[in-house]
């Protein structure tokens, strides 16, 4: 190892599942997903030249594992400091898990000289599998679909990506003391469900390319928001029977009838398995007032956040972080 290198600092996304289409391939395939980047949550890992390996911060002993795992494959000598700076909160629907084995695996390609696209990270690290929408959006950000599986698909290819409109604020309803599905009670939910019928996934199918699509590139709001809300309503109550209701956090349902109702928002759901629940407001001053409402409406809910954000139209960024770093010095 050469005594001065270049550190790389990777900053990931957070993102936003607004639906599947066809859960259990009633039309021939399987899943299918519409997925946003958002800004203001993001996972960010930073990879300095070290004397060995060192893997550091929040999410370090899952990011050790998949430290190794890369340097395994790659044959790259385990002379690194990985340190996860910060982190997306994890089984809450955000896509945790994905974005921090592309940034891990990203930047630790980019210490060493090479360049590794997602979907080859993603086949390595085993992400992927069920929906592209989180290999994607690293890449390109904005509002991606893909099409989910047929009979040979590895990873569900991405059959449409448009930038999404800045100036429709985004509210973010957390409920810090509940967590989504994931492993294998995710596994087991799935395989206790019943296939979604063909007729609702053909509706689903069409608000998504006849409703939401057009109204992002036309940017008009009211039909893209009554379509995610739609769409949202076929899965939530899809999904109930397994997550004991449309959201997996009743406070969580609370806070998003209170938006429903008061201010008649109807682009509305839960974001994966929750409990991050996402109300689409069509301005700034109704999500501030939005906002405002439901911090005064619910002030002592413990674990209960409410936060604005908007959609992230670019990939994450790789850059280097410093001039130099000196081996020697990187511990410190």
């Amino acid at each position: 190892m050469s005594a001065i290198q270049t550190a790389f600092r990777v900053d990931a996304a957070a993102r936003l599942h607004l639906g599947f289409l066809d859960p259990g391939a009633a039309l021939g395939r399987r899943f299918g997903s519409i997925g946003l980047a958002i800004e203001g949550l993001s996972t960010r890992v930073l990879a300095t030249p070290h004397d060995g390996l060192l893997v550091l911060g929040e999410e370090s002993s899952r990011a050790r594992a998949l430290v190794e795992r890369v340097l395994a494959h790659y044959r790259f000598p385990a002379h690194a400091r990985i340190v996860v700076e910060r982190a997306i909160p994890g089984h809450a629907g955000l896509g945790s898990g994905t974005q921090l084995a592309l940034a891990v695996g990203t930047a630790l390609t980019a210490l060493n000289g090479q360049r590794a696209d997602s979907g080859e990270l993603g086949a390595l690290l085993g992400r992927g599998r069920r929906s592209g929408i989180g290999l994607s959006l690293f890449d390109h950000g904005g509002l991606v679909v893909d099409a989910g599986h047929g009979p040979a698909t590895v990873t569900p290819p991405v059959v449409t990506r448009l930038s999404f409109p800045a100036d429709w604020p985004i509210i973010l309803v957390f409920d810090h003391a509940s967590e989504g599905l994931s492993g294998g009670a995710e596994r087991r939910a799935f395989d206790a469900l019943e296939p979604l019928p063909a007729a609702a996934a053909a509706h689903l199918c069409h608000l998504t390319l006849m409703r939401i699509l057009p109204a992002v590139l036309e940017h008009d709001f009211e039909p893209f928001a009554a379509g995610i809300g739609e769409v949202q309503a076929v899965v939530g109550d899809h999904f109930a029977a397994v997550q004991d209701g449309r959201y997996t956090s009743a406070r969580v349902a609370r806070a998003i009838a209170l938006l429903e109702s008061r201010f008649g928002l109807r682009g509305v759901g839960q974001s994966s398995w929750g409990p991050t629940a996402f109300a689409f407001a069509p301005d700034a001053a109704t999500a501030t007032a939005a906002l405002a409402a439901l911090r005064e409406s619910f002030p002592r809910e413990v674990g209960l956040e409410f936060r604005l954000c908007t959609a992230r139209n670019h990939g994450a960024t790789c850059a280097a972080a410093a001039p130099a770093v000196d081996a020697r010095r990187a511990s410190a």
